[in-house]
């Protein structure tokens, strides 16, 4: 798998390096010795990708469908309006709780001003104690009328907010639930869409596993033909006993191109290290079926010899499962490694 970590990809370059100056073979022939590094023990399973940010938008207030600004297949921005509702209720009711809230201000403003009056005159002995106690009660429900007054027509203006109905977050509309001219009431459906800035893969790992994938907390996903590192690996507690597994989620980097929900994809999972061969990408030679490197020998000497290759070590680096041996010197320019081998071959006779 490519990019698994950084710590694996710094071994195997160091491993490389090691090896010192290329072979002698050729002045112009460059070489580096296979190197046996740590290498990520990978699990490969299936998995399906789903949108982080899925939802169904409702009405939260009722209303006669003046307008549908997308349909399905459409990209919306968060904040856009996606629906309109008929706002002439809802305007009706701002009016009057802002006349209420007027009223309740006139007379919170009057029981202040008799309050201050009997005070003044309670203050000189004039009036008894039961004067400026109807007067201190009289401000308090006042002040309490006019707070009533305010919550009200905080109530009123939100209820028109809600005839126009914008999308959460940036998206696509997956579904359109309403039409114009039909009555939209509180809890109704209105469109649903979402996300395809935050991914995540939901991928099934049999029991055996889940100990080391919860204490590795590593993975990849094959999209597109690359691999994709996950920022975040979460293993449900709880498995299911029909399958006997572990749901497993992967959340993939914002902004992931090429993964849409409900494709399957390819998803790899560290479980550990195991030493292994590690070559340059750029020593193998593939020819129809046949894949292989040039090899050279010590006293310089180059030969063509058949490998079998494993999973890719990092973006250059690919592993070895047989054909090389730790230390053996791979030319890296096959090319001018075969004009070398046709050099040999053609001196074999006179050397004879």
């Amino acid at each position: 798998m490519r990019n698994l970590t950084s710590a694996v990809l710094a071994g195997v370059t160091a491993a490389l390096l090691l090896g010192g100056a290329p072979a002698a073979a050729d002045q112009a022939l460059q070489s580096v010795p296979v190197a046996e590094v740590e290498l990520p023990r990978v699990y490969r399973l299936d998995g399906v990708a789903e949108a982080v940010n899925r939802s169904t938008v409702s009405a939260q207030t009722s209303g006669r469908v003046t307008a549908v600004s997308f349909d399905v297949d459409d990209v919306v921005r968060a904040g856009d309006v996606i629906v309109r509702l008929d706002d002439s209720q809802q305007r009706a009711a701002v009016t009057e709780a802002e006349a209420n809230l007027q009223a309740a201000t006139a007379r919170r403003e009057d029981a202040d001003a008799e309050y201050t009056r009997i005070k003044g005159v309670f203050d000189k002995g004039a009036v008894a104690r039961a004067e400026l106690d109807r007067a201190t009660a009289a401000r308090q429900q006042a002040r309490a009328g006019r707070q009533a007054a305010q919550a009200a027509l905080a109530q009123a203006r939100e209820e028109l907010a809600y005839t126009r109905v914008a999308a959460p977050y940036n998206g696509i509309v997956t579904e359109r639930h309403i039409e114009v001219g039909e009555t939209a009431q509180p809890g109704r459906p209105l469109m649903s869409g979402l996300s395809l800035d935050s991914m995540r893969i939901a991928v099934d790992v049999p029991q055996n596993l889940v100990d080391t994938i919860r204490r590795e907390g590593r993975a990849q996903a094959q999209i597109g033909g690359r691999w994709v590192a996950a920022e975040s690996v979460t293993v449900f507690p709880v498995a299911d006993p029909r399958s006997d597994t572990f749901e497993v989620r992967l959340a993939l980097p914002d902004g992931t191109q090429g993964v849409f929900p409900g494709m399957y994809v390819k998803v790899g999972f560290v479980a550990g290290t195991d030493k292994g061969l590690v070559i340059p990408l750029s020593a193998v030679v593939r020819r129809s079926e046949v894949v292989g490197v040039y090899v050279v020998a010590d006293d310089g000497r180059v030969r063509f010899r058949h490998v079998r290759l494993g999973s890719p070590a990092g973006p250059d680096h690919v592993g070895v499962l047989s054909g090389l041996q730790a230390g053996e010197q791979v030319a890296i320019d096959p090319v001018r490694a075969t004009i070398v081998l046709k050099s040999q071959r053609a001196a074999q006779p006179a050397d004879g």
